[in-house]
């Protein structure tokens, strides 16, 4: 593990290198039995997770692997003894966990891959950087099944690690609200087709029908310019500001509050996509950070006006591989540091009050997560409450979810949300209530208002799924009511 502070700093600046155990958690005994695993089923995808997915290209950091089969239901199947390809798509070297070599195949169409058979449902491997910085791909293949993949981004080896000091590491103070959330960016396009909403065979608003099942955020995604050729909707504009304003009037009075997400870009940003906004091309590093704070207020300072403004405001989506790129790569801490700490002056130009998060799509990847989260706080990123996705086919099982919200509390002394996820909901909405120290802030469903979620089915029907939102409103003393 990146146990960094631990280490004298007069060894690593002598061996110039990370030194980690490369090794994934242990599972514990049967506390997710029957919720996160089954004993046999019906394998549909590879659980891929690479513990860290950002690592040094010095030719000796690594990472853990970890291959599973799951369920349609993303089970993993607790006996499965199938075999599994994978291949690696740029530098370095796939080994055992004790780091011995590996047979290298190639398949029909001249792809290099090395193979393992699954005992007792696992496969544990050993990826060991190369030596030069870029963008490496690894993809493991069972049959049709869905494959499991992950893009790692190696670092320059000059790469200076910080952490935080004492005076860094202090609490913020602002109060975070605790949430039982759900994104619902998609709502104006499925109404616009003609979806609609029912329970008991009565059609109600869509809105209206989370709040009376527990929920009291809503999560709106937002774009630059989403109408663009190459954006998010193009023609159309769904998810930019002035979308953003009508589902904010409606949020508001369907009496729920208003989680902001900036993408900061006219499409989907997360760790494999961070694209700067067609506005924005070209332009220079410190036209850069301008834009992110004179966006962000434009954006804030709209919302306010109408009444509507967020309660919580997250600076960039899934930003563990950074933002902007090249410009906010990872592999420029100081940039990507810059240009969050101007989203963060953004929202404190019209509300110094508004808690600011920061979503890294690394639910059960603690080595990553502290190797983010120190670099950034170090290197003077101020915020409030820590997001994490977690989707188990690539962030690790829910016992990774438990002991890294746990651990990442417990360290940064900050609230946790897991601010995006789908399956487990009972599970996974209670790992992020019960953060040690009363630093659990719940969760925000990506999406659900499609038939997937399994909250409704293909014709808009309220499924017995919503009990859980049900149980969870009333265990963790959230209000249904405004």
């Amino acid at each position: 593990m990146r146990n960094l502070h631990r280490i004298q700093p007069l060894f690593l600046a002598l061996a110039g290198l990370f030194l980690l155990e490369c090794s994934s958690p242990e599972q514990p005994s049967s506390r997710y039995k029957g919720i996160g695993y089954v004993e046999t089923g019906t394998p549909s995808a590879v659980m891929l997770t690479c513990y860290s997915t950002t690592l040094i290209a010095n030719g000796t950091d690594c990472t853990a692997v970890r291959i599973a089969l799951a369920d349609s239901l993303g089970r993993q199947l607790a006996h499965a003894g199938d075999s599994v390809r994978l291949y690696l798509d740029g530098e370095g070297k796939i080994t055992t966990p004790d780091g011995a070599p590996m047979p290298v195949s190639i398949d029909t169409a001249g792809k290099r891959y090395v193979s393992c058979r699954l005992t007792d449902g696992l496969c544990r491997l050993r990826y060991i950087s190369g030596v030069t910085p870029g963008t490496v791909k690894i993809e493991a293949r069972s049959g049709r099944r869905w494959p499991g993949s992950h893009e790692i981004h190696l670092l320059p080896a000059g790469f200076v690690v910080k952490h935080p000091t004492e005076e860094q590491l202090r609490p913020a103070g602002k109060p975070v609200d605790r949430m039982i959330g759900a994104d619902i960016s998609f709502l104006p396009q499925l109404e616009d087709r003609g979806m609609r909403f029912f329970e008991n065979g009565q059609a109600i608003d869509a809105l209206r029908l989370l709040k009376e099942h527990g929920f009291n955020y809503i999560r709106l995604r937002i774009f630059v310019n989403p109408e663009n050729e190459k954006g998010y909707a193009p023609g159309k504009g769904y998810c930019d500001l002035a979308h953003t304003l009508i589902m904010a009037r409606r949020i508001r009075e369907a009496g729920m509050k208003l989680l902001l997400d900036f993408h900061y870009s006219d499409y989907w940003a997360d760790p494999q996509q961070q694209y700067k906004p067609k506005a924005w091309e070209g332009a220079p590093y410190p036209a850069l950070k301008d834009s992110v704070r004179s966006y962000t207020t434009r954006v804030i300072r709209a919302l306010a006006g109408q009444g509507t403004p967020p309660s919580i405001v997250q600076v960039g989506n899934e930003i563990n591989h950074g933002m902007l790129w090249p410009e906010g790569h990872i592999s420029r801490p100081d940039q990507l540091a810059g240009l969050l700490q101007a989203g963060t002056e953004g929202v404190a130009a019209v509300d110094p009050a508004i808690p600011v998060m920061m979503h890294i799509a690394l639910g059960g990847q603690h080595d990553e997560a502290v190797f983010w989260l120190d670099n950034m706080i170090a290197r003077g990123v101020k915020f409030d409450v820590i997001g994490l996705s977690y989707y188990p086919r690539w962030h690790g099982t829910l016992e990774d979810l438990d002991r890294n919200v746990a651990a990442v509390a417990g360290r940064y002394g900050k609230p946790v949300n897991i601010v995006e996820y789908s399956d487990f909901k009972g599970e996974v909405t209670s790992i992020g209530f019960d953060a040690p120290g009363g630093l659990g802030r719940g969760s925000c469903i990506w999406e659900p208002l499609g038939f997937r979620s399994g909250l409704f089915d293909r014709n808009g029907n309220v499924t017995s799924l919503f009990v859980v939102y049900d149980s969870l409103a009333v265990r963790y003393q959230l209000s249904r009511h405004p």
